[in-house]
């Protein structure tokens, strides 16, 4: 059975019209993927070279063992982001006199030949050969190396299993995803040190071969999660659809969007297309990278002396998650243009509605990210400027731009490595969105200072919002003008 299974999956991925269509999408991927994994050959290549000049005065093997907690963490949220699911279309197979287990377990371990499950090899297996067996012998090799293998495949399984919860039961992915947070912020506040606590944890599996087994029972339980939550949603009268009412229905029926009549009612639905949707929904898991990108840059003092690239920082954590949802605003609806527009809809409303959503998204981001203050008032001063710039002027950039978009977008797919529906328009539109407010800081902070090149960024953006009227009407006979032409295109598949 399995091995019909397997056939059933490769000829159902040769036969795919999506899979004809993104040839040359997946050629490109593919060519990338190359390079990544020549990228880390070479790393696993000169692995003990690069751990001798990080830490000349300690061993590798503490070394590497010290950053392995990071980099499972780092791996979970990859594959939680990026790595799609295992599946196989099991409704035709369930009215059929096959064993229900049978399915589940195929589904289940078909992730085991999942890519990102064989690449951290080509690091690992010259680290070992290199670094542990020259000091502990082959049987410690073997089993430090079939320590990491197992972890790998344990982070495949917990990744999916929280990937499949986030569509029933939102809050176990929200609490793994809060506790990975919470362990990342007290070890750069220093609380704890989870270098210390990896190096510990990784170099009891050298002086024990046999804790070999506590990987293997972290695997054969994260396995048994997933096949537990297949073997319970596997059942072909559940398929259609879900119990009970979800979140994108109590959503929609918010007391207070009501009160707000049409406006609200246009922002309840905007709310049903992003909680509805595979790919909207994919943009909403990467919330946290938005507003943690500043992490990565204001506590490092080398951009101190770099204000013009905090400026950069600063647009994209106000201001992506807003860019994402306008620079599509249309393609996203291309699936029903055509009824929006033969519907009696008031544009300007409409438009007024994405506005407004838009605004209401950057400045929920604006607020998330107000502790950065810690790292300096001029960062606070940063990120005030930006934000008044991304509401009162990109905003209704973004949105003009969105009318030129004639792409077709298909929102059962996911937003990773999926360029189906982005169109020359959308990455034009990124070019001002960043370059921008950086060459107004330059110019002016050149000519007076960077106090002033900052106000003169937010007073542009407080200057849009006063002028909003008339933006929206600019935008409106934009869209007017090039409605039709917009929905002759959205209307083709391909």
């Amino acid at each position: 059975m399995i091995r019909w299974f397997i056939t059933h999956s490769w000829k159902s991925a040769l036969r795919s019209g999506v899979w004809q269509k993104n040839l040359l999408t997946n050629i490109v991927i593919g060519f990338f993927a190359l390079i990544l994994i020549l990228y880390m050959l070479i790393l696993g290549i000169f692995i003990d070279k690069i751990l001798e000049e990080l830490a000349p005065d300690r061993n590798p093997l503490n070394v590497f063992g010290s950053v392995m907690f990071y980099y499972f963490l780092t791996d979970l949220l990859m594959r939680y982001m990026f790595q799609s699911l295992s599946t196989l279309a099991v409704e035709p197979y369930l009215h059929l006199p096959i064993r229900r287990s049978t399915l589940v377990h195929y589904v289940t371990a078909k992730s085991f030949l999942h890519l990102f499950n064989f690449i951290p090899l080509l690091v690992f297996v010259p680290f070992i050969l290199k670094v542990v067996v020259p000091e502990q012998g082959a049987i410690v090799g073997i089993s430090y190396g079939l320590s990491l293998l197992l972890l790998v495949f344990n982070n495949n399984f917990l990744a999916t299993y929280f990937k499949r919860q986030l569509t029933g039961q939102a809050r176990i992915a929200a609490i793994a995803g809060g506790s990975v947070l919470l362990l990342i912020t007290l070890d750069y506040f220093k609380l704890i040190s989870l270098s210390t606590v990896s190096e510990w944890t990784f170099m009891k599996f050298i002086a024990y071969p046999v804790l070999v087994v506590l990987p293997l029972a972290l695997l054969f339980f994260s396995y048994m999660l997933n096949v537990r939550y297949l073997q319970k949603n596997a059942y072909l009268e559940e398929m259609p659809e879900t119990r009970g009412k979800g979140a994108t229905e109590t959503l929609s029926d918010i007391r207070y969007l009501s009160k707000l009549g049409l406006t609200g009612s246009f922002i309840g639905l905007e709310l049903k297309l992003w909680l509805r949707n595979k790919r909207t929904k994919s943009i909403l898991y990467m919330f946290p990278i938005f507003v943690l990108y500043g992490l990565f840059f204001y506590p490092n003092p080398v951009y101190n002396d770099k204000p013009g690239f905090l400026i950069f920082v600063g647009i994209f954590i106000s201001g992506g998650m807003m860019l994402n949802y306008l620079n599509y605003a249309f393609g996203y609806e291309s699936t029903y243009f055509d009824y929006l527009l033969t519907s009696r809809i008031d544009l300007k409303q409409y438009l007024r509605v994405k506005l407004i959503v838009a605004m209401l998204i950057s400045t929920f981001c604006f607020i998330v990210t107000i502790p950065y203050v810690l790292f300096g008032v001029d960062i606070l001063y940063i990120n005030i400027a930006t934000y008044l710039f991304n509401i009162g002027f990109l905003s209704f950039l973004l949105l003009f731009m969105a009318t030129y978009n004639k792409k077709r977008m298909d929102l059962s797919k996911g937003a990773a490595f999926n360029y189906q529906g982005v169109g020359a328009a959308n990455w034009l539109a990124v070019l001002p969105a960043f370059l921008l407010p950086v060459i107004m800081y330059l110019v002016f902070n050149f000519l007076l200072n960077k106090y002033a090149a900052l106000m003169i960024i937010g007073l542009t953006g407080i200057a849009g919002l006063v002028f909003t009227p008339f933006f929206v009407k600019v935008i409106q006979e934009q869209l007017l003008e090039k409605r039709y032409v917009m929905a002759e295109n959205f209307r083709k598949e391909s």
